[in-house]
């Protein structure tokens, strides 16, 4: 099941999602469904069409139906695959 705490290691393709933040400010505020993801690009349907948002200096707000995660785009810089192949160090809360 995908949760705030493992949204990394699922696929993100289908998730609705905000570009909250982004070094290029015709980039903020872009909100739609992720139909494509790469090692550097996040790629969006939105009502306008089809836009292309690189990773790095990026922050996303993805939608797990009731709640909202944010994520730092540079965290999610790594191939799809890899980036779910990757071992999270458990944190004791």
């Amino acid at each position: 099941m995908i949760s705030p705490q493992n949204v990394l290691r699922h696929e993100l393709i289908g998730l609705d999602v905000l570009v909250s933040g982004a070094s290029n400010p015709l980039h903020k505020g872009i909100c739609g469904r992720i139909i494509d993801e790469t090692k550097n690009l996040v790629v969006i349907m939105t009502s306008q069409g089809v836009k292309r948002i690189p990773k790095m200096h990026t922050r996303f707000q993805l939608h797990l139906g009731s709640r909202i995660v944010e994520i730092d785009g540079s965290v999610m810089a790594l191939a799809p695959e890899k980036r779910i192949n990757l071992h999270e160090r458990k944190r004791i809360p």
